[in-house]
């Protein structure tokens, strides 16, 4: 134990470094220097560490390296954006301290909770309505996927994945017959297309995903997960003869250079950035990040490329992998079956959206336009992300405190 917290005090010490040499480079950015944007990076690396410490010290069990990879993610996407725009950056840190909190709540709701019972069901009208509302009222609440109340805007399919998944958990880990299913097929099959209808397709394609892993980890049963991967694709080639913006996303997919001076230009911009950055990348602050469409949200990781070079961009990949691992090893230790596919689910959720949109922004698949989590700017990606990152906490946690407690009662009969 006290190897592997030397190992992470020496990562998050380099975290650190990172923040604050980045950010004094960017304060002499103009010529001059900028006071007040190293103030920020000053106060930034002391919020990371009294979180990484704190919570060290409150919840002694907590998955560190989860921790680490999330906040080292973070710090990259901050500086990045302090880079961009100045105002993003500060907008993020807002979200990331708002975050850290949910995170912490998610984390005390996740170690003490079973599996919330019938609550489940109220969970369930509660999703689909907050992906039907933008739908139904758009011009009243927003528009798409997005709700406007008052002065903020919002994403409910970001909040929906939390809903999403503690229902997954619930009838998966309750319900051994398969007829006792429906409901939540039905709810899957509500929630996909929902998202589609709202040309959110990114979430569409996250929520249909997560589903068919989670259901064949937790259930082995190949043949429904066949027959839903069937249906799934089958939709989708629906939706590519019925809607014209499925239609416009493949066909962009396919050959952006034709769309250049129109839908192309994004996917372009973005393959030229990261071509232009190459291995080591041209430096903080010498590249030309915002000709790149969206480059504050989807486009980040093209952003991160071009100035920090491909190696980072590696290295981030990397993270993301290292979290999936973490993951599933929090999973495997938890005692229950809901905890186990509640963390497993958590895992996936957030991998897959990763992959999903880097492998968008690199041409590996059509772009489907979600955010990096950890990385992206955004307020509800930011705390959805936490809230997934604090029920793996969470459950990590639980581990922690159970091993300890079996341990002490062993020792008790020995003596």
């Amino acid at each position: 134990m006290t190897i592997k917290r030397y190992g992470t005090g020496i990562i998050m010490t380099f975290m650190i470094l990172f923040l604050t040499s980045a950010m004094t480079l960017l304060a002499f950015r103009e010529g001059g220097f900028d006071e007040m944007l190293f103030l920020k990076g000053v106060i930034i690396a002391a919020v990371f560490l009294l979180q990484y410490n704190i919570l060290g010290i409150v919840f002694k069990h907590i998955d560190r390296l989860s921790l680490l990879i999330a906040d080292f993610l973070c710090i990259i996407g901050i500086v990045m954006l302090y880079r961009m725009n100045p105002d993003a950056g500060d907008r993020q840190f807002i979200w990331i301290l708002v975050g850290n909190a949910l995170m912490i709540v998610a984390l005390n709701i996740i170690r003490k909770a079973n599996n919330f019972g019938k609550a489940n069901f109220v969970f369930m009208v509660l999703a689909v309505a907050m992906l039907a509302i933008p739908l139904i009222l758009p011009s009243r609440l927003g528009t798409s996927n997005w709700l406007r109340i008052g002065p903020f805007s919002f994403q409910p399919s970001e909040f929906v994945k939390i809903l999403f998944l503690i229902v997954t958990a619930f009838f998966l880990s309750t319900k051994n017959r398969k007829r006792d299913m429906w409901p939540y097929f039905l709810f899957t099959i509500a929630c996909v297309g929902l998202l589609v209808f709202s040309k959110d397709l990114g979430t569409a394609l996250l929520f249909a995903g997560t589903f068919l892993i989670v259901f064949y980890v937790a259930t082995g049963s190949l043949g429904i997960t066949l027959l839903s991967l069937g249906a799934f694709a089958g939709g989708a080639l629906v939706s590519y003869q019925l809607f014209d913006h499925v239609k416009v996303r493949v066909e962009v997919w396919k050959d952006p250079w034709a769309t250049y001076d129109g839908q192309g230009y994004q996917i372009v911009q973005g393959l030229l950035a990261i071509a232009s950055g190459g291995l080591l990348g041209t430096g903080l602050g010498n590249g030309m990040p915002t000709s790149i469409p969206v480059h504050e949200t989807d486009y980040i990781f093209a952003a991160i490329a071009e100035e920090f070079g491909n190696i980072v961009a590696i290295a981030i990949i990397g993270l993301y992998i290292v979290f999936i691992v973490r993951g599933i090893l929090i999973a495997m230790g938890a005692r229950t079956k809901f905890s186990k596919l509640l963390v497993f689910g958590a895992t996936c959720m957030l991998s897959l959206q990763s992959f999903i949109i880097i492998g968008g922004v690199i041409k590996l698949i059509p772009l489907t336009g979600i955010t990096m989590p950890f990385v992206s700017l955004g307020g509800s990606s930011m705390m959805s992300s936490m809230i997934l990152l604090g029920i793996i906490e969470g459950v990590a946690v639980n581990n922690g405190e159970l091993d300890e407690a079996e341990i002490s009662e062993m020792g008790g009969g020995i003596e």
